[in-house]
């Protein structure tokens, strides 16, 4: 195999990863996707709204793209503390307020909001403490949240010797700690599809961009896993796992 093939995954592991931006997978990874539109519901949920939060913005590349429905208040939070720059300069021109906080505060801390003081909660893939979103929403007030199944990808996992991380993560408990909270339900749904990759290095730039998904991965490390899907690839054409969201 041409020593060309592991320079370019080497670079791929050095690739600089940002916010939440996978642009640089465009047309080598295919994601298919969940039947609802996550943001025609945000955007639904916005209407008529006084004061939002959408928590774990990441650099704010998805919420700003809600900017025509935002509320006289939009405020987003973010834990990972190099996306917070990324996220205030994408979102302050937009009028929203961007507050850090500490990574430990997602499941049983505190929201730096009041009692009852919003009318939306979104929250697309960040952890959350259901009972805080109902201490934080004003009555009558609006929760959306899409959440990456805990086994998403398992079969991509098994094969550099990783197991799903958060395997607990599944609808049936979240719409669970939802109703001990006090909120009602009024939709929840679950979906499984393809994810495929069309090639190895941008399993190396995805694998690095999630580095808890399989914790020490690295292409020198990996490198005999790495061949054996290019073998692989070569035979099947693609690279296709099962990917799962709710």
């Amino acid at each position: 195999m041409p020593d060309a093939l592991l320079t370019s995954w080497l670079q791929e592991e050095a690739t600089p990863f940002t916010g939440w931006d996978f642009s640089h997978l465009a047309g080598r990874l295919h994601e298919e996707h969940p039947p609802w539109s996550y943001e025609d519901l945000a955007r639904e949920a916005l209407r008529g709204a006084r004061c939002a939060v959408d928590l774990g913005t990441g650099g704010g590349e998805r919420l700003s793209r809600l900017a025509d429905a935002f509320p006289a208040r939009m405020f987003a939070t973010e834990a990972y503390e190099p996306n917070v720059p990324l996220a205030r300069e994408r979102l302050a021109p937009l009028g929203v307020t961007v507050l850090p906080y500490r990574a430990h505060d997602l499941v049983g801390g505190t929201l730096p909001f009041d009692d009852a003081s919003l009318d939306v909660v979104l929250d697309r893939h960040e952890s959350y403490d259901a009972r805080e979103v109902a201490r934080v929403l004003a009555p009558g007030g609006r929760f959306l949240t899409q959440q990456v199944d805990g086994e998403s990808l398992a079969d991509l996992l098994g094969l550099f010797r990783a197991m799903p991380a958060v395997p607990e993560v599944k609808l049936d408990h979240f719409v669970a700690d939802t109703k001990r909270a006090g909120l009602t339900i009024e939709r929840a749904e679950e979906w499984w599809g393809d994810s495929t990759f069309a090639d190895v290095g941008a399993i190396v730039y995805y694998l690095k961009a999630i580095p808890w998904s399989v914790p020490g991965f690295s292409v020198v490390t990996h490198e005999s896993l790495l061949r054996e899907l290019q073998r692989r690839l070569e035979r099947e054409a693609h690279l296709r796992f099962r990917a799962g969201a709710f």
